[in-house]
């Protein structure tokens, strides 16, 4: 079973058939601690729940990996990468360089992105932050497109400067090649990380912009006046787990269905990366369970 290559869908077939001798001890790990709990009666069997390709969960204050498997296997992080694209912004609005109500025009270039997307129309004027919040919240790769120009000039000077912070961050397995994720172009080469970068680049934001969660916990939030649309997260633990206040979900048909979901519960905060998914429901299902189960062994600890 090969893990230390990109996921293709040779590799997520020998997870598939490999993953059923270790459905046993997942079930036990994750569910043992909830047995004869309200949460264990309303989860779903595990046996029934399709593979993950990665995950780890890691204690956000500490940076203590309190579980993994095989967090380091490369894998395409798909929208997960707006979190960079993120980082490199706020890190200039917290610089002087960029500022919250600077107005930002809408280019062609900027209007043709494709993908989940908010609309942007060419000529339209936005406050940088409502871009902010169409990222964040809505997943949208023209706003996302947006920020990038806005910052950068163009998308490769920006994905050279979300590349930078990663090397800055230590995250040996992550590399990018355009600012929003979706899915490489002809000739293009796709992004790359694993899961254990991707709990580490949220634990990194987190603490050099803890502002970020009035982004990232919104589930729901009215978008443009005029032409009204409503921004809504594709994150469902904001409204179901308790805590849980970010951070970002990705999907494209190679990579399968990932996240990155943080919770805070006291004074304790837990990060859970999910990647590799074959739905958004096991997704979902997945993640609450290794949040929950984050919290149990950070206080164990």
């Amino acid at each position: 079973m090969a893990r230390e290559g990109l996921l293709d869908s040779a590799s997520m077939k020998n997870k598939q058939s490999a993953s059923g001798a270790s459905k046993g001890w997942k079930t036990l790990f994750l569910l043992l601690p909830m047995l004869g709990t309200a949460l264990c009666a309303q989860a779903l069997d595990t046996r029934s729940l399709d593979p993950y390709y990665s995950a780890v969960v890691i204690n956000a204050n500490t940076g203590e990996i309190l579980w993994e498997d095989h967090a380091a296997a490369e894998a395409y992080p798909a929208s997960m990468i707006k979190m960079m694209n993120l980082f490199v912004v706020l890190d200039e609005l917290a610089e002087g360089k960029l500022q919250l109500d600077q107005p930002v025009e809408v280019t062609r270039e900027i209007e043709k992105v494709g993908g989940r997307q908010v609309w942007l129309q060419v000529g339209e004027v936005f406050p940088l932050e409502e871009l902010i919040y169409a990222v964040a919240i809505h997943s949208a790769n023209d706003a996302a497109t947006a920020l990038a120009l806005t910052s950068s000039g163009t998308r490769e000077a920006h994905a050279e400067k979300m590349n930078a912070k990663a090397r800055e961050l230590g995250l040996t397995r992550t590399f990018f090649h355009n600012v929003h994720g979706l899915p490489p172009g002809p000739g293009q080469l796709p992004d790359v990380s694993c899961a254990l970068d991707m709990a580490r680049l949220a634990s990194a934001l987190m603490q050099a912009h803890p502002h970020v969660h009035q982004y990232t916990s919104l589930a729901f939030r009215p978008f443009r006046p005029n032409k009204p649309l409503t921004l809504e997260s594709s994150n469902k633990l904001l409204r179901s787990f308790e805590g849980c206040d970010g951070m970002k979900t990705g999907y494209f048909r190679a990579g399968g269905f990932s996240i990155t979901a943080t919770a805070r519960r006291g004074d304790q905060r837990i990060i859970a990366v999910l990647m590799g998914c074959r739905s958004k429901d096991v997704r979902n299902q997945w993640a609450a369970r290794l949040l929950e189960r984050g919290f149990i062994l950070a206080s164990d600890r």
